[in-house]
C-alpha cells in the first residue's frame, strides 16, 4: 500500500521561506554573509482547535487564524533580521512594506486586507452602477470583477518594490520545493529548479476563490440599501472563507485529472503574478528550511507531548 505524502505548507518571508510541519514551523533566511539562519517555533497542541479543524466549512477559518498567528511571528523574525543587517534605526516603515507583500502571498491577506477588499467593491458597485445593473447575480458578478481589479492593482503596486519582487521569488521557491517533494525526487537545487512555481494549494488561489465563491453566496441573499449590502458582506465573510477553503482542497484533489484540473486554473493565474522564478541561492534557502522542518518534526514526534493543553 502506497504511503500518503504529507501535505506541507509554507510562505515566503523577506530573504527566506517558512515551512510548517505537524509539530514545528521553521523559517530559513539568507543573511548578507551568505550564511543561512533559522527560526523555529513549536506548534501548541490544543485539542479543541484540532477538533474544530476536522469540521468541514469551519476548518478553513480555524486553520486561517492559526496560520496567520504563526506566520506573523516568522515574518517579524525575518523583517527584524533584515532591518538589523541594513543598519536601520527604526524598522517601522520597512516592516509595513513587508507585511503588505506577504499579505498577498499568503494567508495574512485575509486578516490584513480582506475587509477592505470585501467592503470597498460593494460600495463602488452600489454607489456607481446600481442604476444600470440590476441587483442580483449580475450586480454581484460586477462586484467580483471590481474586487479582482482592485486586488490585481494592489499586487502590481507593491510588486514595484525590489524587496517585494524578491519576496515573490522566494514564494516561487517555496512552491518548487513542495512540488519536488510531492513528486518524490531528491531535494537538490538542480532537481527543484525543474518544477513549477505554481501550486494548487497556494494562498493566492485561496484568495481568488473567495472572490468567485462570494459571487455565488451573495446572490442567495437580498438587501435593500447599500449599507445593508456592506453589512451583509461582512457577516457572510466567514461562510465565504469556509466554502473557499473546501473549494481549494477539492481542486487540489482533482489536479491530476486532465478533464477537471482546469477548475483550479483561476488560482494558478493569480499565482503568475504573485510568484517569480527564483535563483539557485533562493531555492537553496527554501530546501534548507524544508529539510530542517522535517528533521525537527521527526525528532519531536519521538518525544512525549509535553505542551498539550485544553
Amino acid at each position: 500500500m502506497t504511503q500518503k505524502v504529507p501535505s506541507y505548507g509554507g510562505q515566503a518571508v523577506i530573504e527566506g521561506v517558512m515551512f510548517g510541519g505537524s509539530k514545528v514551523t521553521v523559517t530559513a533566511i539568507r543573511k548578507k554573509d551568505q550564511e543561512i539562519e533559522y527560526f523555529e517555533e513549536l506548534r501548541k497542541e490544543r485539542k479543541w482547535v484540532n477538533n474544530l479543524k476536522k469540521i468541514p466549512f469551519l476548518r478553513g477559518l480555524v486553520g486561517l487564524v492559526e496560520a496567520s498567528a504563526n506566520g506573523a511571528k516568522h515574518l517579524n523574525f525575518a523583517s527584524e533580521q533584515y532591518s538589523q543587517e541594513a543598519g536601520e534605526e527604526s524598522a517601522g516603515p520597512s516592516k509595513l512594506t513587508l507585511v503588505l507583500g506577504v499579505a498577498v502571498v499568503g494567508v495574512l491577506s485575509f486578516i490584513f486586507g480582506k475587509l477592505m477588499f470585501t467592503v470597498l467593491p460593494a460600495v463602488i458597485t452600489d454607489a456607481f452602477f446600481n442604476q444600470w445593473v440590476p441587483r442580483g447575480f449580475a450586480s454581484n458578478l460586477l462586484e467580483g470583477g471590481i474586487k479582482t481589479i482592485l486586488l490585481l492593482g494592489y499586487i502590481y503596486a507593491i510588486a514595484q518594490a525590489p524587496l517585494i519582487k524578491r519576496l515573490f521569488q522566494y514564494h516561487g521557491a517555496e512552491h518548487k520545493v513542495i512540488n519536488a517533494f510531492e513528486a518524490g525526487v531528491e531535494l537538490t537545487v538542480k532537481n527543484v529548479q525543474k518544477f513549477s512555481t505554481l501550486h494548487y494549494r497556494c494562498g493566492s488561489s485561496f484568495l481568488i476563490f473567495t472572490v468567485l465563491v462570494g459571487v455565488v453566496v451573495y446572490s442567495l441573499f437580498d438587501y435593500n440599501t447599500m449599507w445593508e449590502r456592506v453589512v451583509q458582506r461582512i457577516i457572510l465573510l466567514p461562510l465565504v472563507i469556509g466554502l473557499s477553503y473546501e473549494v481549494l482542497q477539492f481542486t487540489n484533489k482533482l489536479r491530476d485529472i486532465p478533464v477537471l484540473r482546469f477548475l483550479g486554473y483561476p488560482g494558478l493565474w493569480l499565482q503568475r503574478v504573485t510568484t517569480r522564478e527564483p535563483d539557485d541561492t533562493q531555492v537553496e534557502v527554501a530546501i534548507a528550511s524544508f529539510n530542517k522542518m522535517r528533521e525537527r518534526d521527526d525528532e519531536l514526534k519521538l518525544q512525549p507531548t509535553l505542551n498539550a493543553t485544553g
